[in-house]
């Protein structure tokens, strides 16, 4: 793609994760924070980009002018939906917009289909059985620390080899899985969690959603493995230098400030959350190289054509 395709991308991801208006502070905040950090990546100005959007200076049809190959514009959309089910399933605006920029793209049946595909991803719930409620307490009882640990490995693992994959729709799946790590660590300490609890566990200690989603694919596409590629991997599995491993990282770091958490009672301050997920952040980064080759390994196994099973079977 060319530079300016690249920033009309990235521009009608921002229109995206401000089209429904309802974004909370902290979280237009942490999107500030992606633009700023992404900044100097191929040659944008992010910053400029994101003032840009929230100013209400660029529009959808002079985004959609800068895209001219199908290839590009297929991306962009692909990235908008992305962006727009981050956070759960698409609002009344979202849909319109999402509308919008398949007309505006020239776009035929098959970006609807893809638009279906991330809404089913989005809608998978955390637990197997419905109705579960926040703040509901099972007996008491002792769950297996090691075990525990294991399985918040496994799914650091498991994420940090999404984030390899040049997908759309394999980046978004991170998020769900997070979501359901952190509903069955409650569960093993005897509390049954709803998505509004668990999505506000991860505001507490500073994942947002979409941004989240948007720092994840805006540095696979900044770094060229965003897309979709003949082999499914672009320029091998060990392009640590596309993919910072924040996945692994924030994956590992979610599980265990969860399990902490948990486990005393739920005792913890904002701040303390706040402070644990940083410091074990660190620690989850650490490791990463130590576990490259089992997130590469698990890389080859991924079906990307299977990403809404990988989260139902979660």
């Amino acid at each position: 793609m060319t530079p300016s395709e690249t920033k009309a991308i990235v521009t009608l991801s921002l229109l995206a994760a401000f089209v429904d208006g309802e974004k909370h502070e902290r979280e237009r905040a942490e999107i500030k924070r992606i633009a700023e950090g992404l900044s100097q990546a191929d040659g944008l100005n992010l910053p400029t980009l994101y003032q840009d959007v929230l100013m209400k200076r660029v529009s959808l049809a002079s985004v959609a002018g800068e895209l001219a190959s199908n290839e590009s514009r297929q991306l962009a959309y692909e990235m908008a939906v992305c962006v727009c089910d981050a956070d759960g399933a698409q609002s009344e605006a979202e849909r319109m917009f999402l509308a919008d920029v398949r007309t505006s793209l020239g776009l035929d049946a098959s970006a609807a289909r893809f638009s279906q595909q991330a809404e089913e991803i989005a809608a998978v719930p955390v637990a197997a059985a419905a109705g579960t409620a926040v703040n509901t307490v099972a007996a008491p009882h002792t769950p297996d620390s090691a075990e525990l640990d294991k399985s918040i490995l496994n799914a650091a693992i498991l994420n940090g080899a999404l984030e390899l994959l040049p997908e759309t729709l394999s980046t978004m799946a991170i998020i769900p899985l997070q979501m359901k790590l952190v509903y069955r660590i409650g569960q093993a300490h005897g509390y049954q969690l709803d998505s509004g609890h668990i999505k506000d566990f991860l505001a507490t200690v500073g994942v947002g959603l979409t941004s989240q989603y948007l720092e994840q694919a805006g540095r696979k596409l900044l770094g060229g493995l965003l897309g979709k590629v003949g082999g499914g991997l672009l320029r091998g599995l060990g392009n640590q230098a596309v993919s910072s491993g924040m996945s692994f990282a924030s994956t590992y770091a979610l599980g265990h400030v969860a399990k902490r958490y948990y486990a005393g009672g739920r005792t913890l301050s904002t701040q303390m959350l706040k402070d644990a997920f940083s410091g074990v952040v660190k620690e989850g980064q650490s490791l990463q190289t130590q576990y490259l080759p089992a997130i590469q390994e698990k890389a080859r196994t991924l079906d990307a054509g299977n990403v809404l099973s990988l989260v139902r079977g979660a």
